[in-house]
């Protein structure tokens, strides 16, 4: 698992805007033949509710998670670098919450690298999402 871990180029949990051109050059190499990137993004809506505030908090462990995950999928898929960063704190539609990134020889690793990564991330890092919507309620997505 040390060589996957070194595989990890970038994992961050940001207060600051993310950068899709920041995530791409951590995996970008000569040896590269695809590279898979995925953006989430705040959207204004949720399962047919209007959104008009989200934010996002993170357990301390958050970090180590991040990092666990994105280790587990270079393994897994053979991947020579993999990346992950995500947003936290108060975000407005159409900001990036989550960019991650999978490098591989070939682009079907690179493309089932991507979808593990970010499925992985949403079902495994303690990272909770608090949505506000146009009716005045909220909710909290994500908490154990």
């Amino acid at each position: 698992m040390t060589e996957a871990v070194d595989r990890v180029r970038l994992a961050e949990i940001s207060e600051q805007p993310l950068d899709v051109a920041a995530v791409h050059s951590a995996v970008a190499a000569d040896g590269i033949g695809g590279i898979c990137l995925f953006v989430g993004t705040v959207r204004d809506h949720d399962r047919g509710r209007g959104v008009v505030a989200l934010g996002y908090s993170a357990h301390p462990t958050a970090l180590t998670q991040l990092r666990r995950v994105a280790a587990e999928v270079a393994e897994r898929f053979d991947a020579p670098a993999v990346a992950a960063v995500h947003r936290v704190g108060e975000l407005a539609v159409g900001d990036l919450a989550v960019v991650v990134a999978v490098a591989t020889p070939h682009r079907d690793a690179a493309f089932s690298g991507c979808r593990a990564l970010i499925d992985e991330l949403k079902a495994t890092v303690p990272i909770w999402k608090h949505q506000v919507f146009t009716d005045g309620s909220d909710e909290w997505v994500g908490t154990p």
